[in-house]
């Protein structure tokens, strides 16, 4: 099931997106829920196979309403995790990385990213002028945990997910190298387009989709979830060791070869450019940066 967060006439709906993404049915559910979009669902259905039981409004197209972010306004940062894709690690081992001597394989990398950073498909992320030359994008799949936990095992990590949707991981690079900590050059407002919806976890394999990005409809990014460092079960048993994980936390799992720092020479992104992204199964993230 798609579930989007949406404005129509200066209300805040939830609703169900159809199978070919053109038109949603709004969820009967109370307005201070629909306010939270996603996460106000979250947390009044741990299940998300019970929304089967509430009831649908008319069918209208998605053209025709405001699409926000799935979960406008997360109530903690986003949990990120650096180089977990085997062909992005290294197209990175020569870059500025090449200081930091660990194994990428021993433990994932995780930074965060604060909850101004997020944004909706069809936004424009801010190029925060005369702090940044080197912006790059980063198409990743994230999860979307719907039954919180800490210290949750691998073998019952999947059980805490209640879906999945887009994230780019905007980066300042210049940033994040300049502060060796990345959640600075990782957290400017907007750096987080999200979206277009989110998909529960009982309609999608996250274990076994493709992630693509494109700059200006050049093919940048090309990769599978198959070849992730770290699968998604031990991404989740990673952040919950000794934290607690809270219905509609977002964890957001790598991102494939393709960016910009590992293009050669580098290229970053100016105004005026477009980043789209798509993830089979879930559907396609576009935003201009200015």
């Amino acid at each position: 099931m798609r579930i989007a967060t949406y404005i129509q006439g200066n209300q805040r709906y939830v609703g169900v997106v159809s199978e070919d993404g053109q038109t949603v049915q709004a969820l009967d559910v109370e307005p201070e829920l629909a306010a939270q979009g996603v996460l106000g669902l979250i947390d009044a259905h741990e299940d998300p196979s019970a929304l089967n039981k509430l009831g649908r409004g008319d069918a209208v197209p998605v053209s025709s309403v405001q699409l926000l972010a799935p979960v406008p306004r997360p109530r903690r940062n986003i949990f990120c995790v650096g180089r977990n894709y085997h062909a992005h690690a290294r197209e990175l081992s020569g870059s500025v990385f090449k200081a930091n001597n660990a194994d990428p394989a021993a433990w994932p990398i995780v930074f965060t990213k604060v909850p101004e950073t997020v944004i909706a498909h069809g936004d424009d992320v801010i190029l925060p002028a005369g702090i940044t030359e080197q912006i790059d994008y980063e198409a990743e799949l994230a999860i979307v945990i719907g039954k919180g936990g800490k210290n949750i095992s691998k073998a019952e990590a999947m059980d805490h997910v209640w879906g999945y949707t887009i994230v780019n991981d905007v980066t300042a690079r210049d940033v994040q190298m300049r502060h060796q900590q990345w959640d600075l050059g990782k957290s400017f407002d907007t750096f987080c387009p999200m979206g277009p919806w989110l998909v529960t976890a009982d309609d999608f394999d996250g274990a076994n989709t493709r992630v693509q990005c494109w700059v200006n409809d050049e093919p940048r990014q090309d990769g599978h979830t198959a070849d992730l460092i770290f699968d998604l079960p031990t991404l989740i048993e990673t952040c919950s060791r000794g934290i607690t994980l809270y219905p509609g936390d977002i964890i957001a799992t790598g991102t494939p070869a393709g960016v910009g720092m590992g293009l050669n020479p580098p290229c970053y992104l100016k105004s005026g450019d477009r980043v789209r992204i798509e993830i089979d199964g879930i559907g396609t993230l576009e935003n201009t940066f200015r």
